[in-house]
């Protein structure tokens, strides 16, 4: 596959805050991935950056394997919607759809048209006037409609109601299915999009922690349940994620893929096995390199 966006050793900091650090990835062409991480992980920091909105403080960015800054036929190439979203004081809805018309050489009116009816879109009220929620379907739908080759969500789709989520995610994943592009997804909502996305980047305190296709991230971990001393002695020797007790019952996170002697182990000794959401993964992922953070923080103060 092509490489549309390479990024080595990508370094931002705001004073004594590092928003993004020595970051590298690459993203392929006609591929959705999940940009993913906690609040002030670092995610908008880096789409702002690759989309020449903001400036790195070190490290290299190559979009269609050119600087982004100041290059309007990359630049071109390219839309960038979240959820802060700015639009000109007086601007409706229909102007922003005509101005995104203008701007996107690859632009769908007649699937413009189709979202603003699906969200029950007023095109004549003023932007500043709509809900929230109509608010972020404004941007959805430039993102969807301009079928740019590149496209940014950088959570426009938070204010839109669970109803309007899915109308969203369903659009997406059949506009793309018929127009392959790369499209970039930064998702609290985890579990909603994991159907969607074909690779995952996980950011964590301006750093990556993890990179790679869904599928393969899916087995990554599990969690033991039964009898706490038969899952201490399964799991001695693995890495835990999380460890949860109730009385003599224990249920504890572990990171690897779990083989077929394993399995085996676990049905002698009575031991359950849960599976382990991508939602869950990441959330165990990100508390597990939070806890061994402080306690690299504690041991140096001592």
């Amino acid at each position: 596959m092509t490489t549309v966006i390479e990024v080595e050793g990508l370094t931002k900091r705001y004073r004594d805050t590092v928003a993004a650090d020595d970051v590298t990835f690459s993203i392929e062409e006609n591929t959705i991935y999940g940009l993913l991480g906690r609040n002030g992980a670092g995610k908008t920091t880096v789409m702002s950056i690759l989309t020449a909105q903001n400036f790195a403080t070190s490290g290299t960015v190559r979009v269609f394997g050119e600087d982004p800054y100041e290059n309007a036929p990359v630049l071109g190439r390219m839309c960038f919607v979240r959820e802060s979203q700015k639009y000109p004081e007086d601007a409706t809805a229909r102007h922003a759809l005509a101005m995104a018309r203008l701007f996107f050489p690859h632009w769908n009116q007649e699937l413009a048209d189709r979202l603003v009816a699906d969200f029950q879109l007023p095109m004549r009220k003023g932007i500043k006037k709509l809900s929230r929620g109509q608010r972020s379907a404004v941007g959805v739908i430039i993102g969807l409609a301009s079928r740019a080759e590149i496209t940014f969500f950088d959570e426009p789709y938070l204010g839109l109601d669970a109803v309007a989520r899915q109308i969203f995610y369903d659009r997406l994943l059949e506009d793309y299915t018929e127009h392959p592009r790369t499209i970039l997804l930064s998702s609290h909502l985890i579990d909603e999009v994991a159907n969607l996305i074909e690779r995952v980047l996980v950011i964590d305190r301006g750093r990556i922690i993890m990179d790679d296709e869904t599928d393969a991230v899916r087995g990554r971990a599990a969690t033991i349940i039964g009898d706490a001393a038969a899952v201490d002695a399964f799991v001695a020797g693995r890495e835990v994620l999380h460890r949860e007790t109730l009385g003599r019952v224990a249920s504890v996170t572990v990171l690897g893929a779990l083989t077929t002697d394993d399995r085996r182990r676990l049905a002698d000794d009575g031991l359950e096995v849960a599976p382990v959401s991508l939602q869950q993964l990441i959330v165990r992922l990100t508390q597990h390199a939070a806890e061994d953070a402080a306690s690299d923080t504690e041991g140096a103060l001592r």
